[in-house]
């Protein structure tokens, strides 16, 4: 993967909609040259596909949280199919520390998520989290800046810095 992949992943990643000729304009290429690279990650299985940003609010589904659950390994294929099947559930990611789920979901009501919880209680302790508000949307990561060559592992950007 080159420059002009990174390049091209970065403005796939802020607007998957964007049209070929415009991409081709950013990256300096031809949209057919364009084309073909999107396919080649897209087959390679970095590009694993593309989705619309929506506004949970407006659809009636103002209460985001995130769920803590603390399982024992024994219970995964029992867990797995059932979280898969919750409509509600966002993501859930197995992590390190004292709990070992975290699910992100979102629902109409506290009362609704209240509901929820309950069912996950089935499987052991939870703490849950509700979203006031988000300071960064889910975004992607910036290829072409953490392959820089003056980029170190672990070096955080500093106000006032270039960017």
């Amino acid at each position: 993967m080159d420059r002009v992949d990174m390049e091209l992943i970065g403005l796939l990643q802020k607007n998957a909609r964007m049209p070929l000729n415009q991409l081709a304009g950013h990256v300096y290429l031809s949209s057919p040259a364009v084309s073909a690279r999107i396919q080649r990650l897209e087959r390679e299985g970095i590009i694993k596909g593309y989705e619309a940003k929506l506004d949970l609010i407006r659809l009636n589904f103002p209460i985001i949280a995130f769920i803590n659950l603390e399982m024992t390994p024994k219970q995964k294929p029992v867990f797995y199919p059932f979280i898969s099947s919750c409509p509600n559930v966002m993501e859930c990611s197995c992590v390190t520390g004292n709990y070992s789920m975290l699910i992100k979901v979102a629902h109409r009501s506290t009362q609704e998520l209240d509901t929820f919880i309950g069912q996950l209680q089935r499987f052991g302790n939870t703490m849950t989290q509700i979203v006031f508000s988000t300071a960064v949307e889910h975004r992607g990561i910036n290829l072409v800046a953490l392959t820089e060559p003056d980029h170190k592992e672990g070096e955080l950007w500093q106000p006032g810095g270039d960017e």
